[in-house]
């Protein structure tokens, strides 16, 4: 580390090293506690997380640098707004999850290796964020992958390793893919360093840097979890437990559509236009199946995760559209999305909690016995859909607002019919789980025919985060100019916007 490591340069890195030395921390502490100190190392790490984004929104960009080395050949930390704005909620997220999973909804056993785990994770996310170069975006790729194995494995049960099998080999590939297409990007450049790379790729020919764009993007698109590279994505996230499974669906498929904005966005802003137009068609084909794949399901964590998918490509189809309204349109979805998506699997963890079930077909009665949660479900139900005034109607606004402006008819009519198909999975779900009658077997048992299991009750602090996420969808959902601002400062920062 170099000498002159300042309280800025310790900012700057702080969301990366607040997770990591804390998920150490939770390794060597008695196992009393792990607990506290995981929750209260979270909330540090948001509170690092706000402030960092506090002073690039005030001051502009902000970097550091590690080693001795100048820069590009340094290991270079940089929060601009989209780093900055993602950095915090990815550090809302991970605290949101383990403030549930304290809460103790999800009945699996706390092992000694989850909160190291978590924080490791974690760390792995906010470096990807604010790394500075791609070689580093591979290592904070690894870390990510490590941990995320890792929270697969660390309880017993057949479906959790075979899932983790699965979620490893396929991840695996991925990064030999990235890391291949990055000894490429060097032997014809000399660089890594994302600011170094913009001018250096932009001297090779046309066909040149669209090979390299492709080679990239297969790496990325694996990690978003787009078509058609997404099936491990359903095969593998519904055997987690909630909380963990909440952390994964709000980042890690993120992280991959983050390296694509990246990029799109700073390292390659003048690829020629077929570039974009492949992308959006691969966001297109991402949709439909995501939203069909959720329509065919009655597993809601099944549902959700397929509906990960389809939201994807509307990222991914904003990222197309290109620098300036597209990139800020892809940032402010993106910010959207993860508060949604991760709530979304919490509030359906209660609902298994507060009597119904994980198959729709078994469940029921929710509406009778908990209609405070079927108002809470709601929020971030409809605002994926889309419904105005809500976070999601605005991001969807976004896109199709661009798509049109930008000759793409065909791309904003997919969006719009996604989102009718949408509702019908949530909708699926509000009938099923709320508003039909409770199972045949549970009104034999009001009956009297057999004792009747008083549902467990639901922890307030878990409900209490629940309530806190839907609320912050509610503000974004009726002051969306603060979080546009923040997307649109992001898409002016990048390299190649007008």
């Amino acid at each position: 580390m170099s000498a002159g490591f300042a309280a800025m340069d310790a900012l700057v890195a702080a969301p990366l090293l607040l997770p990591l030395a804390v998920g150490l921390l939770c390794g060597v502490l008695p196992r009393a506690w792990v607990r506290p100190a995981s929750a209260i190392g979270a909330f540090a790490s948001l509170a690092a997380a706000v402030a960092l984004l506090a002073v690039v929104m005030s001051q502009g960009t902000q970097s550091t640098a590690f080693g001795d080395w100048t820069l590009p050949f340094a290991i270079a930390f940089v929060a601009d707004p989209l780093g900055a704005a993602m950095s915090v909620v990815a550090a809302l997220m991970g605290f949101a999850c383990i403030v549930f999973q304290l809460s103790g909804v999800d009945a699996a056993e706390e092992s000694a290796t989850l909160h190291p785990l978590l924080h490791l994770l974690l760390a792995g996310v906010a470096g990807a964020f604010l790394t500075g170069d791609l070689f580093n975006l591979y290592v904070w790729f690894e870390l990510m992958l490590v941990a995320a194995v890792g929270l697969f494995i660390h309880q017993r049960g057949r479906l959790l390793q075979e899932a983790g099998f699965k979620y490893f080999v396929v991840n695996a590939f991925g990064t030999l893919v990235f890391l291949a297409a990055i000894a490429w990007v060097y032997a014809r450049t000399g660089h890594l360093n994302f600011a170094a790379l913009e001018g250096a790729l932009a001297a090779l020919p046309a066909h040149e840097q669209l090979a390299l764009a492709a080679a990239l993007a297969v790496g990325f698109l694996l990690k978003a979890g787009a078509f058609p590279l997404f099936g491990w994505l359903p095969a593998s996230y519904h055997v987690l437990p909630t909380p963990v499974l909440a952390l994964f669906a709000g980042l890690l498929t993120k992280v991959g559509v983050y390296a694509i904005l990246r990029v799109w966005g700073d390292v390659m802003p003048g690829l020629a236009p077929f570039a974009n137009e492949a992308l959006g068609w691969v966001a297109v084909a991402t949709m439909v199946v995501g939203v069909l794949g959720a329509a065919f399901h009655w597993d809601m964590r099944r549902i959700l995760a397929f509906h990960i998918i389809s939201q994807i490509g509307y990222i991914l189809l904003a990222i197309a559209l290109g620098a300036g309204e597209g990139h800020a349109a892809a940032t402010f979805y993106t910010i959207h999305h993860i508060i949604v998506k991760a709530n979304l699997f919490l509030i359906a963890a209660l609902m298994v909690r507060a009597g119904g079930d994980w198959d729709l077909r078994r469940a029921g009665g929710l509406w009778k016995s908990h209609p405070w949660l079927g108002l809470l479900f709601l929020v971030p139900a409809l605002s994926l859909v889309g419904i105005p005034p809500l976070s999601g109607f605005w991001a969807k606004l976004l896109v199709v607002r661009e798509a049109l402006a930008t000759g793409h008819a065909a791309w904003a009519a997919a969006a719009l019919l996604v989102g009718f198909l949408t509702l019908y999975s949530m909708m699926k779900i509000w009938m099923e789980g709320f508003w039909k009658p409770a199972p045949a077997d549970a009104e034999a048992d009001a009956d009297g025919s057999r004792p009747i299991a008083a549902p467990a009750p639901l922890p307030i602090a878990a409900v209490a985060t629940c309530a806190a996420l839907a609320a912050t969808t509610l503000a974004i959902s009726l002051a969306p100019d603060g979080l546009f601002r923040i997307a649109q400062s992001a898409a002016a920062a990048m390299g190649g916007a007008p």
